[in-house]
């Protein structure tokens, strides 16, 4: 499950009503799909697409989204300190940005125009929509690892504009994972 930081206020959520009520006051999306036995051991992407087909056209009509494709993230991916590079800096785009994370974990910071920076770590589950034009930026956890399913509203896909605010670097890419949420649930 997700765990949202927001560092100046000292506050960490991890409950999903929590979390889905924290972030739509700011203006982003968050709710969790069932993950159960859908998917065993390394399937394809068209197996997963498959497996989350009933919630992808829900979202597709819901967003005006055209296309979902899968990303698959791995610590030996081609070029991936370039890829992180693109997307660790504070940016925005012309379109929502729709993540559902499969396997792994990734954190989006979020900078609200009016309001404190946020991270939303998210793991298998986590389904997260971040509104066009919403200033944000991605890093992943210490495995280096996710498989997600993404969402377009343009076929082509989207390309960031950054802020050149520098905002993102007083925030390190902290992942508080699952030793973090194992240890809130016996609190």
């Amino acid at each position: 499950m997700a765990v949202v930081n927001i560092p100046k206020k000292g506050v960490k959520l991890t409950d999903p009503a929590d979390i889905a009520k924290y972030l739509g006051m700011i203006g982003i999306d968050y709710e969790r799909w069932e993950t159960g036995d859908r998917l065993s051991g390394d399937v394809a992407d068209d197996e997963i697409l498959d497996a989350y087909s009933t919630e992808i056209e829900t979202l597709k009509k819901r967003g005006g989204y055209v296309t979902a494709d899968v990303i698959n993230v791995v610590p030996t991916t081609p070029g991936l300190d370039e890829m992180l590079n693109r997307f660790n800096k504070e940016h925005w785009h012309d379109e929502d940005e729709v993540r559902f994370i499969v396997k792994g974990s990734g954190l989006f910071h979020i900078a609200p125009r009016d309001g404190d920076v946020c991270s939303v770590e998210m793991h298998p589950g986590d389904l997260i929509r971040v509104p066009a034009g919403t200033l944000h930026w991605f890093d992943l956890c210490g495995d280096r690892t996710v498989r997600a399913i993404r969402l377009f509203q343009d076929a082509s896909g989207w390309t960031p504009h950054y802020s050149g605010s520098g905002v993102d670097a007083d925030y390190q890419p902290v992942c508080f994972g699952k030793s973090y949420l194992a240890g809130s649930a016996s609190n």
